[in-house]
């Protein structure tokens, strides 16, 4: 398909702004490696479970051993062609996995159903499947964001965050998967309580998120650095200043994250 695409020249021209990008990932990128996955989960589930059985949370494991498995293969890809440093890849390694966690559960939890009424209740597999295509697409166009100048570059800033946003949401999926209580943090009475709480959850995803960037460029910052430079007393400083400062962001997250999960548990009992 990219080659077809790319013989057309205002394809090839719209492809280089941030809009072109947008459109590729949403119409291209997303729904294809986003089907291949699918089907590659959906083919031996619906053949196992005809024979097994298979529990929920086991076709929700077969949703990441895919995911990852299409990683390991996109790394050898880009790393064969020189495209992406190990770095980089190790850094996009599970991301793939938290792409797919919406269809997987809704997968899981629909052909996992030992009931007629349990299946009905299920999510819907299809608005699951957009949902991890638009995520898909989002990081994507995030990531890219780097290579235009402000104020486009400021998106750049919400890649992590999102990031860490979709790991808690594959944590919150996977313990419903297994008939676990899921993680409550967002807890209230009133409207007021709720959207103070909301706000909390953004603040800590905006502070851990860009804090975890913050460390992930200072140390691709090392990986570049001659090894006399790193005995420099100015570069040790630098290191050592940058890496306590998010270091600092990360625990003031933490915390809040911890006080609102105990607030939370608290309100739960009364």
């Amino acid at each position: 398909m990219e080659t077809q695409l790319n013989s057309l020249a205002a394809w090839r021209a719209i492809k280089r702004t941030l809009a072109g990008i947008a459109l590729r990932q949403l119409l291209e990128v997303g729904p294809i490696e986003e089907g291949c996955k699918f089907i590659a989960v959906l083919i031996p589930s619906w053949y196992f479970q005809r024979r097994y059985r298979l529990r929920s949370s086991t076709i929700f494991l077969f949703t990441v051993a895919v995911t990852l498995g299409f990683t390991a293969e996109e790394n050898w890809i880009y790393l064969f062609y020189g495209t992406a440093s190990f770095f980089d890849r190790a850094i996009g390694t599970p991301v793939h996995t938290l792409f797919s966690a919406p269809w997987g559960y809704a997968l899981a939890m629909t052909a996992g159903a030992t009931s007629t009424l349990f299946r009905r209740s299920s999510p819907k597999i299809l608005p699951a499947w957009f949902n991890s295509v638009i995520c898909h697409a989002l990081v994507n166009i995030l990531s890219n964001a780097w290579r235009y100048p402000a104020p486009i570059f400021f998106l750049s800033y919400a890649l992590f965050p999102f990031l860490l946003w979709m790991f808690w949401r594959l944590e919150q999926l996977l313990r419903k998967v297994n008939r676990e209580v899921p993680t409550v943090v967002i807890f209230g009475r009133t409207f007021l309580q709720r959207m103070w709480k909301r706000g909390l959850v953004f603040f800590i995803l905006v502070l851990g998120g860009n804090a975890i960037l913050g460390l992930f460029l200072l140390l691709r910052s090392i990986i570049f650095l001659e090894p006399s430079q790193l005995f420099n007393r100015k570069a040790l400083w630098f290191l050592f200043s940058r890496f306590l400062l998010n270091l600092i962001f990360v625990l003031i997250a933490w915390k809040i994250y911890c006080y609102l999960r105990n607030l939370a548990r608290r309100q739960l009992r009364k």
